[in-house]
């Protein structure tokens, strides 16, 4: 069974995405040197890097998104793995798949081979914490030659090719990996961009990498700014200090003219996510009473001025099989009057965290915060920089936080964002959830290789844990990216990890 690009995952494609959605203005497949042009992209970003863009980072998205970094696969529009680093590939069976590389190399000057692939893996797999991405799964990896690589998996993984499309397993050259465990991807990448310079956590130069293995990129490179203000961000955009500005907010977006807002539906949903491991929450009553308090659909509007839509369930719109599969909950807890709350709490407040990096969030927890009161809570807020907190929200040092999340962001399956935030040993379980059948549901669905029946399970194991009150889905954004006129070929990706390639460029 020899397999390229989306001939095979046609079938696996688990994120059928609404019909243009993810287009690029510039239409080709790589410029070529007549295509390239003297012109720099300026393009603002909102979370700046929590360890230095480390691909075992939340940073690992910018690395995809500016083209700096590439995997064995990548994401199509459709969702279906398509030929990266890998050529093609073969499913061997259950377990096994071999993959053929192409003739690439790094920034560095060094070639890509089956050893550095392996390399790469490898480290990813040892990395601690894991990657979101491995949080289910463990590879093996060894070389036939030097342009052939197997991948064995303990258990079958129907969709291992779309996994190593995550920004998280990008093959990085053996130099930039240290002893220490860190990892840079200044010089080290394959794309079409090379980061020459990174300063901190406010900005990054990147030039075009000449010897890219898909052509010469149009733009000659792209400086990043980071804002984490999402104001300023705006304001950056329209004072022509920015070519690009992603994540408009709201509030900010009809501000624009119209022909530079550009309106996405995303696979982000918005929830209140309850910490089940300490705390006020491990009280299974208490957290009922949280979610008959609060309401996401208030925040549809008044918050997000339209642009969202009220959450049923964990998956949104942009997930289009999802609502027709999705499966009632049933046993929940019987919800803690207000009077028993105050009794159960003994007054202790509850600590609702959220992060500004997104400007509508700190809003909502204000909404949130009149809602849980009413119910009879006691509500402390602590808003700060996303990266600022990360650590604390690993570590359950809150009692909730209203969260912003891309379900379908580490391999453009479910399963694994289930895996990561949901399971016992899930790397990103920000709310300490440990529940014997949700971990059965998502295991069930991470085995299974029949997409109807996939899709199906996801459903299933999204009716367990919504069961558990653990988190509680408020709202589906709809991602507003704000782009110059004079500027073309920028990604409009519900995924949100894609923004900028060859094909993107100053008119």
């Amino acid at each position: 069974m020899h397999r390229t690009s989306r001939g095979l995952f046609a079938v696996l494609a688990l994120t059928p995405l609404l019909a243009g959605c993810f287009v690029s203005g510039a239409g080709g497949s790589g410029a070529g040197a007549e295509g390239a042009s003297d012109g720099r992209l300026r393009v603002a970003l909102a979370v700046p890097p929590v360890q230095a863009l480390s691909p075992y980072s939340n940073d690992a998205t910018v690395l995809s998104k500016l083209s700096i970094a590439e995997g064995l696969t990548v994401l199509d529009e459709d969702g279906a793995a398509a030929p990266a680093l890998a050529k093609s590939w073969t499913h061997k069976n259950a377990t096994t798949w071999t993959f053929e590389l192409r003739e690439a190399t790094f920034h560095d000057g060094t070639r890509v081979t089956a050893e550095n692939v392996i390399n790469a893996l490898d480290r990813a797999g040892a990395a601690k914490p894991k990657p979101r991405v491995l949080s289910d799964v463990t590879l093996t990896a060894k070389a036939e030659d030097a342009g052939t690589v197997t991948i064995t998996t303990a258990t079958a993984d129907p969709v291992l090719p779309l996994r190593l499309a995550s920004p998280a397993l990008g093959i990085l050259s053996p130099k930039a990996y240290g002893k220490d465990g860190t990892v840079s991807p200044v010089g080290t990448g394959t794309g079409p961009f090379e980061i020459t310079k990174l300063t901190g956590k406010t900005k990054a130069t990147l030039d075009r990498y000449d010897a890219y293995w898909g052509g010469m990129a149009r733009a000659s490179g792209i400086d990043v700014t980071w804002i984490a203000d999402g104001t300023a961000r705006a304001n950056a955009l329209r004072g022509g200090d920015a070519d690009i500005a992603e994540w408009i907010p709201t509030a900010q977006a009809k501000l624009l003219s119209k022909d530079t807002r550009h309106e996405v539906p995303s696979v982000r949903t918005d929830s209140l996510v309850l910490n089940t491991g300490m705390g006020i929450f491990r009280d299974e009553a208490l957290r009922a009473a949280a979610r008959e308090a609060v309401d996401g659909s208030a925040l549809v509007d008044s918050v997000f001025g339209g642009y969202a839509d009220p959450a049923h369930g964990l998956f949104g719109p942009a997930v289009s099989w999802a609502a027709g599969k999705r499966v009632e909950v049933t046993a929940r807890a019987k919800a803690a009057t207000a009077v028993q709350v105050k009794s159960k709490t003994g007054g202790k407040a509850l600590r609702l965290a959220t992060y500004t990096n997104r400007a509508e969030l700190p809003e909502a927890a204000t909404v949130l915060q009149q809602q849980l009161e009413e119910a009879g809570f006691t509500v402390k807020q602590d808003v700060r920089e996303y990266t600022q907190m990360e650590a604390d929200l690993l570590a359950g040092r809150y009692d909730a936080l209203v969260f912003s999340r891309v379900t379908l962001l580490d391999t453009g399956d479910a399963v694994a964002y289930l895996a990561s935030d949901y399971t016992s040993a899930g790397v990103y379980n920000i709310a300490g959830l440990k529940d014997s059948k949700v971990d059965r549901a998502i295991k069930s669905a991470a085995g299974e290789g029949d997409t109807a029946k996939r899709q199906q399970k996801i459903m299933s194991a999204e009716a367990e844990i919504l069961r558990t009150d653990a988190v509680v889905p408020l709202v589906h954004e709809k991602v507003v990216q704000g782009i110059s006129t004079e500027v073309e070929g920028v990604l409009l990706d519900p995924r949100e990890r894609s923004l900028v390639d060859v094909d993107t460029r100053l008119k």
